[in-house]
């Protein structure tokens, strides 16, 4: 069962203005991201608790690399369970599109919907293997067509709408999620690049501030994802998945959606 949710509150704009020849008046920032529950800070997250910095990034992936991999193929019906519509338990909700699509419409044909890897697998070229291609924090349902305009691309702010992408955008080197799943996006690039740090036979996954980053181990753009993340909190679902996949498949969670605020205190 989730526990309670903290409540952030929104900053409030500066309305007034320097009337001083000369004097400048400091720039508000965003308020910081807070903690969605601190259930887990005396258990799983005991070993991280009050650091920062790369001694933060290491706890956690010690913590978080204790998982239960599961195989690609098992991808298909865990994806069933963790992105259920809560209002149609017959549906899923698709990421990017926001559609609600029948379970049993996956496959590879136009109006289906498939595994999309939002650590595109190219990056770091771990493909669909049972570990980094298999990993359900960062693989979700996505519709067939829209899938395929994402690609591989890093992603970044701007471009033209994407068809029936609900509010995606695309260019020729970045694709823009639609606003309710830029935060998601976010951390689920966050957690791949604290979870695989080379030292398991499979590629250092890391962020960095760039598009067009090919078939390196790098995903951009960071200053553009650390902006979702503050813009765009987790939300219920956001944090139902991350409960499933730790009850249910892989027992092990994806620190930055109970603790958004670690995206700051890591990068």
């Amino acid at each position: 069962m989730l526990a309670t949710r903290i409540r952030r509150w929104k900053p409030v704009a500066l309305t007034t203005a320097a009337v001083l020849v000369g004097l400048t008046v400091p720039a508000l920032t965003a308020t910081p991201a807070a903690a969605t529950t601190t259930a887990y800070d005396s258990t799983y997250y005991k070993n991280a608790i009050g650091k920062t910095g790369t001694s933060l990034k290491s706890s956690l992936h010690t913590i978080i690399s204790s998982q239960t991999k599961i195989s690609y193929s098992a991808v298909w019906n865990a994806l069933k369970d963790t992105d259920q519509d809560p209002n149609n338990s017959s549906n899923v909700i698709l990421l990017y599109s926001g559609v609600s699509r029948s379970k049993s419409l996956n496959g590879g044909d136009v109006g289906d919907w498939n595994r999309e890897h939002v650590w595109a697998k190219s990056h770091g070229d771990f493909g669909e293997v049972t570990g980094p291609g298999t990993d359900l924090h960062h693989l979700r349902p996505a519709d067939v067509q829209v899938n395929s305009i994402r690609g591989n691309l890093d992603f970044d702010n701007g471009g033209s709408t994407v068809t029936n992408g609900g509010g995606s955008l695309v260019d020729s080197d970045s694709f823009q999620p639609r606003a309710a799943d830029r935060g998601d996006v976010a951390r689920m690039i966050l957690y791949m690049a604290v979870r695989y740090e080379g030292d398991d036979g499979f590629a250092d996954l890391e962020p960095n501030d760039k598009v067009n980053n090919g078939s390196n181990p790098y995903i951009g753009k960071l200053s553009v994802l650390k902006a979702w993340n503050e813009a765009d909190p987790p939300s219920a679902f956001e944090e139902r998945r991350n409960q499933v996949i730790y009850d249910t498949y892989q027992h092990n969670r994806n620190p930055f959606i109970d603790h958004p605020e670690w995206v700051e205190a890591i990068w």
